[in-house]
């Protein structure tokens, strides 16, 4: 079989290629090897396979698709590819197509006050963003916010889902430019039409500068915190008395009713070695903590004897770091230049980047691994775009744009949705991604 061309171009050299895929019906297409012009790119593969699987179903309804040989992602011609590979045209090249990497919808904007400088979407029950005006937010779904967390002085820089398991009650954590950090429980079952505010059960003070990121403990009854006087504190998360670390404060009337008490917390250790502002930290084992700084290092941190194990430094500021990838052993991180860094600490001489993508155009403000996939991850720019990276090409494989100004954040939520705000004041949804 030969797929013709539907431009006016020359002819280019044709090649013999299987399609192949790991998808279920309806996206499975014949194995027949086709001939097909050497000159294609994804788009054009995209539009072959498409008319392929509208041979078999004649419903079949367009939608992109991306294009994996020999396990790397084709981002240029078929025939540049090859050229590059050192890959033989002259036998039947098998191709591989999953479903793009894309959002296929982008739902309405969720408006703020004032600048959305975090968000967290680790919970598929909710959304939870912080924001300039002091308030944190609790969001159902686009637009349906259930809860306002009130009682900070100052922007709200970081917040973290600690527990959201089960029915009712869940646990956030908050930390602001006023030094300190909140704690918060409310009911995620509460569909109420119009938000609910709520006081933090428990205050932690501490650090005498802007606190600027959590991190929560896997089992939710530690946090920890990187702060602009550049130390991390670590903090338990009860609200109850526990070794003298919580101070209890009484109830009070405000209004003529009566507030529910409020604890006090101090931080139960301090990790030093940070020169600069502890600008990120990320809790992904028992007893590991790491951090990023803008005196351009990572480290690797002992929870219990509060050393630093290992310094990664990158010749840059740093504004976010996340851990992931395969056995969760990639260290991604960005800050002051357009480059995404991802190192590989199992491997000798880690101080060079394993991968860098440099598709932004301006600082990076965000990263996140994918929570089911190692392959994937985004990052978020004051360029304006979010991008979606797969560790097997050195191209985004989808770049959203909704944004009108800076973005500060961004997140994953529910596993096909990317959830982002910035400076223009709203926390968007863009849905329908799927990841392979």
């Amino acid at each position: 079989m030969e797929i013709e061309r539907e431009t006016n171009e020359g002819n280019s050299r044709r090649i013999q290629v299987r399609f192949i895929t790991k998808l279920k019906a309806p996206y499975k297409v014949p194995t027949t090897a086709i001939a097909i012009p050497s000159d294609l790119s994804r788009i054009g593969l995209s539009s072959i396979v498409n008319k392929l699987l509208q041979a078999v179903d004649s419903e079949w309804k367009t939608e992109p698709f991306d294009f994996l040989i020999d396990g790397e992602l084709v981002r240029m011609s078929l025939e540049q590819f090859l050229l590059v590979k050192g890959i033989s045209a002259e036998k039947i090249l098998e191709i591989e197509y999953i479903r793009a990497v894309a959002p296929r919808k982008e739902e309405e904007p969720s408006p703020h006050d004032d600048w959305v400088s975090v968000v967290d979407g680790s919970s598929p029950r909710f959304i939870l963003t912080g924001c300039y005006d002091s308030l944190g937010r609790i969001w159902k779904q686009a637009g349906w916010c259930t809860h306002i967390l009130e009682g900070h002085s100052g922007a709200i820089s970081s917040v973290r889902i600690i527990n959201s398991e089960g029915a009712g009650s869940a646990t956030v954590a908050t930390a602001s430019k006023d030094r300190t950090l909140r704690l918060w429980k409310f009911d995620a079952e509460d569909s109420t039409d119009h938000p609910a505010r709520i006081r933090a059960f428990k205050i932690l003070r501490g650090h005498n500068a802007s606190v600027h990121s959590i991190a929560a403990k896997t089992s939710g009854d530690m946090i920890c915190s990187g702060s602009w006087d550049c130390t991390i504190n670590l903090w338990r998360t009860n609200d109850t008395d526990t070794n003298g670390d919580t101070v209890s404060i009484k109830k009070r009337k405000v209004n003529n009713k009566i507030e529910e008490s409020q604890s006090e917390g101090e931080a139960v250790s301090t990790l030093v070695g940070h020169t600069q502002c502890v600008s990120s930290v990320v809790w992904p084992q028992h007893d590991t903590i790491y951090s990023a700084s803008w005196d351009h290092s990572v480290r690797k941190w002992d929870v219990e004897t509060g050393k630093d194990l290992s310094d990664i430094f990158c010749g840059k500021a740093l504004n976010c770091i996340d851990i992931g990838g395969e056995g969760l052993a990639l260290i991604a991180a960005g800050g002051s230049d357009p480059v995404l860094r991802i190192w590989d600490p199992r491997k000798p001489g880690t101080s060079a980047p394993t991968f860098q993508f440099s598709s932004h155009s301006s600082w990076i403000s965000a990263c996140k691994w994918h929570n089911t996939s190692p392959l994937h991850l985004l990052s978020s720019s004051y360029d304006g775009k979010v991008m979606l990276w797969d560790l097997r090409t050195a191209w985004p494989v989808s770049i959203i744009d909704t944004h009108k100004d800076k973005v500060l954040c961004a997140d994953w939520w529910k596993g096909d949705c990317v959830v982002s705000g910035g400076v223009d004041t709203q926390l968007r949804i863009s849905s329908d991604i799927s990841i392979h």
